[in-house]
């Protein structure tokens, strides 16, 4: 702000305050001073800058997008040549989460590999002390980042503390090439940020929470199905194939003329045969045998060979996935599979899987009567649960009339 503009000192008084206000804004409105301009133009980009990166926080956009936004945005406001995010690890390093860039300025890429020891003369070492702003001349750093910025002709840098629940987290720190110093407001400039950059790391740290808590309670079902099934195949139907067997031989004991206790055993070792093949099936619900002895190819297939709608079966994966990944895709498909036959009115339905690289992308369609909605089942939200326990996403477009897509991205 420049501070010549406004009224001698007794005109200000002989106005009285509110004088001084209408002057101040004239003074602000006036496109003849430039100076006020700039600063206009300077707090209106700053402003946007600032929401830029709100909007990211706001939309629960990944960490590494949200401190690569404020990294680029905080460099142009400040004039810095280099911008970047560092975090304080144990063992007295920095590990560098986002590194900037002026347009034009030499591609030097981050220090040592994105993690450098700290040491005791460098702003980032007086920021750990006191928790407040510091710059440097890189000419005064003895540790090694200072020989590296010296190599690099940078000149200058600045620290400001980021805390998060208290504690101090890690630091925004901008470079400067040449000799020439930064402005006196470079660190209140870097302040705005700061505030958010702990919004954006305290909503990674609750979605991180959130992600090992689903994936808890994922493996301790999966756990329990597990123990069920085994409990089934070596307990009540193992007691019950038994049962069967003496019930067969005590028939076969039972003399010609007692046609009708016979006749009775007969139909109890029926119902007891009939017993067993629902515990094999519901066994087999649990957690199919060909997922655990041959894969999720063969599982689905058995899926789509008893599907009363006709499935396209479409599978390019390569190797055999993670034992939690095959599971949670099974589910999905299974899941829709059984929504299709009561929900949708199908007469045609596809599955598409794919394997690039470390992403797997699974696709269930059909031409059903569309309207799902997934808040008015829990089939669908706990199969939401499993996949995003995994890292990954769960989408599902239902129109009515134009029938029903799940698409599932794991990696």
């Amino acid at each position: 702000m420049d501070t010549q503009a406004g009224a001698p000192t007794g005109a200000t008084r002989a106005h009285g305050p509110l004088t001084r206000r209408l002057r101040a804004l004239r003074n602000r409105l006036n496109v003849t001073d430039h100076s006020d301009c700039g600063e206009i133009r300077r707090l209106a980009e700053e402003r946007g800058a600032l929401q830029q990166v709100a909007t990211l926080v706001a939309r629960g956009s990944s960490p590494s997008v949200i401190f690569n936004a404020a990294a680029c945005a905080l460099g142009g406001l400040i004039k810095a040549d280099y911008t970047a995010i560092n975090r304080y690890e144990g063992d007295r390093t920095m590990s560098i989460m986002a590194f900037w860039r002026a347009p034009g300025t030499p591609d030097i890429g981050p220090p040592f590999g994105g993690r450098w020891t700290l040491g005791d003369d460098t702003p980032s070492a007086a920021v750990l002390r006191g928790h407040k702003p510091s710059s440097r001349a890189s000419a005064t750093i003895r540790s090694d980042i200072g020989g590296w910025h010296r190599a690099h002709r940078i000149g200058h840098a600045v620290a400001c503390p980021v805390i998060v629940d208290d504690d101090l987290w890690g630091t925004m720190t901008a470079l400067y090439l040449g000799t020439d110093p930064p402005e006196c407001d470079v660190e209140e400039r870097m302040g705005k940020f700061v505030e958010l950059l702990n919004c954006a790391i305290i909503q990674a740290k609750t979605r991180c929470e959130l992600i090992t808590s689903r994936a808890r309670l994922v493996t301790g079902a999966d756990a329990t199905r597990r123990r069920i099934e085994r409990d089934l195949h070596d307990g009540a139907q193992q007691r019950l194939i038994s049962l069967a067997l003496r019930l067969r031989e005590a028939e076969e004991t039972v003399p010609p003329e007692h046609r009708e206790l016979r006749q009775r055993l007969s139909e109890a070792v029926q119902d007891l045969t009939g017993t067993v093949d629902e515990l094999r099936e519901l066994s087999a619900g649990l957690r199919p045998p060909a997922l655990a002895v041959r894969g999720l190819d063969a599982a689905l297939a058995q899926l789509v060979a008893r599907c009363p709608v006709p499935v396209e079966l479409n599978i390019d994966a390569g190797r055999r996935l993670d034992e939690e990944i095959e599971v949670s895709l099974y589910y999905v498909v299974s899941e829709a599979l059984t929504n299709v036959l009561k929900h949708a009115n199908a007469s045609t339905a596809s599955i598409d899987l794919e394997k690039e690289n470390t992403r797997v992308c699974l696709t269930v369609r059909d031409d059903g009567v569309g309207g799902a909605d997934p808040a008015r089942g829990s089939g669908l939200t706990g199969l939401r649960d499993r996949v995003e326990a995994l890292g990954g996403t769960i989408k599902i477009t239902s129109p009515p009339g134009h029938g029903t897509s799940v698409v599932v991205a794991i990696g």
